[in-house]
């Protein structure tokens, strides 16, 4: 059956190897990864802008399984569109590029409230 020991003991062999916390430890992961947090768009046909970002990001690797994901090698978004209302929900992370992320985030938010 599936146990919390082993990766519990894994984390305490880290902490300890790293003489750090586990909140210095898991600050340096969230950091190697900058994330927009969940942005929210009123949009009047979400189905529809949906389309159009596959085919303004058509060369990135698309994904459908939450929503509409697309990835590049330093960067990716995925966009899902609410149940209840007529709202684009966008994330956009990097690889430990914030500026990039940042600038990422703008161009995918100012393309999807267009």
């Amino acid at each position: 059956s599936d146990s919390g020991l082993i990766p519990f003991l894994l984390i305490i062999e880290l902490l300890s190897v790293e003489n750090k916390t586990l909140s210095q430890l898991v600050g340096e992961m969230i950091s190697s990864f900058p994330c927009s947090g969940e942005i929210n768009s009123t949009v009047p046909n979400p189905k529809e802008k949906l389309e159009q970002l596959k085919a303004k990001f058509a060369d990135g690797k698309i994904d459908e399984v939450d929503g509409v994901s697309i990835e590049y090698p330093e960067w990716r978004f995925n966009v899902r569109m609410s149940n209840t209302e007529p709202l684009l929900r966008l994330n956009v992370e990097s690889r430990g590029n914030i500026k990039l992320m940042e600038e990422k985030t703008k161009e995918v938010l100012e393309f999807i409230r267009s």
